[in-house]
């Protein structure tokens, strides 16, 4: 028999419901709706004069030439952590499914890091690979290899790739072992009596069964490469050399915040937020048909 929850008075759910409704109303609805009174505005940095602009702030936007680089640059660094922290997440994550001894203990040391803050993650990495100080950098060194995040644009993009895809393991590998250990075993039985050695079971019964979680992951992780990055890039480059890790989510605090600029700032907030609901959307409208669930 099973038990449910009765609510006997009507009002009761509703009033549940306030605490959570407040917090959404509060901490997303208002600051958006200011985010896109604010990019129709032309305003100076103290907010004591404000004149009404329209799209102009957004006209600016889009004519210059900056602005696209930092589109393109952030699509990119979206795809590199993706796939790189989903891919090693997924193998760390069928390792530790295993029965193997202490299992239990490199579980916990792989959980770990997801409570690490993004600053300080991007300290730790920039500690091991800064160029005269860092111990792996001294390798690098030793090796030939004239590593300098400080100078050189694409090592810094490295740097920071590297220092993002290890925060966002843990999370992926918490996920992706629990959809491993919700796959019934008798499943993975019967296509061993048929035949099927390990990579082909792992392609044909694991993976599949693993496709909600890992379409779920998809979508996670594109919002964490847009957003969740910006204190790795700001404790570990501030955006360069040369803008060469300026994203769209840094950018918005270089010219809002440094720069005052707080209209085209407000502006950048929102093609950024159109952007992420954009690309979930497509997830759902197209990758979602691949999910089997």
């Amino acid at each position: 028999m099973q038990k449910q929850t009765v609510f006997h008075s009507r009002l009761l759910p509703f009033l549940l419901l306030i605490p959570q409704a407040a917090v959404v109303l509060i901490f997303f609805y208002w600051p958006a709706a200011q985010a896109v009174y604010q990019s129709f505005l032309l305003q100076d940095a103290f907010g004591l004069s404000t004149t009404f602009v329209a799209f102009e702030n957004y006209v600016a936007l889009f004519h210059e030439p900056g602005y696209f680089s930092a589109i393109v640059r952030t699509f990119l660094f979206s795809a590199a952590i993706g796939c790189a922290s989903l891919s090693l997440a997924l193998l760390l994550a069928v390792m530790a499914d295993k029965p193997l001894r202490g299992v239990g203990i490199y579980r916990t040391l792989l959980i770990w890091p997801y409570a690490v803050a993004p600053a300080v993650a991007g300290v730790l990495w920039i500690f091991m690979l800064h160029p005269s100080l860092g111990v792996v950098a001294r390798g690098l060194r030793n090796l030939g290899v004239n590593w300098n995040p400080l100078l050189n644009g694409d090592h810094a993009v490295i740097l920071v790739v590297l220092a993002a895809t290890w925060k966002q393991i843990s999370y992926n590998f918490l996920f992706f072992l629990a959809g491993l250990q919700a796959i019934p075993k008798s499943v993975l039985e019967a296509a061993a009596i048929d035949g099927a050695r390990p990579m082909r079971r792992f392609w044909t019964v694991t993976f599949p069964l693993l496709t909600p979680t890992i379409f779920f992951l998809i979508v996670v992780n594109i919002v964490y490469a847009f957003f969740d990055t910006f204190g790795i890039i700001d404790a570990m480059t501030g955006g360069g050399p040369a803008k060469a890790t300026e994203t769209l989510v840094y950018k918005v605090y270089l010219d809002g915040l440094l720069g005052g600029n707080l209209g085209s700032s407000a502006a950048q907030s929102v093609v950024l937020m159109v952007i992420v609901i954009a690309l979930t959307a497509v997830q759902f409208r197209y990758v979602e048909r691949k999910v089997t669930y």
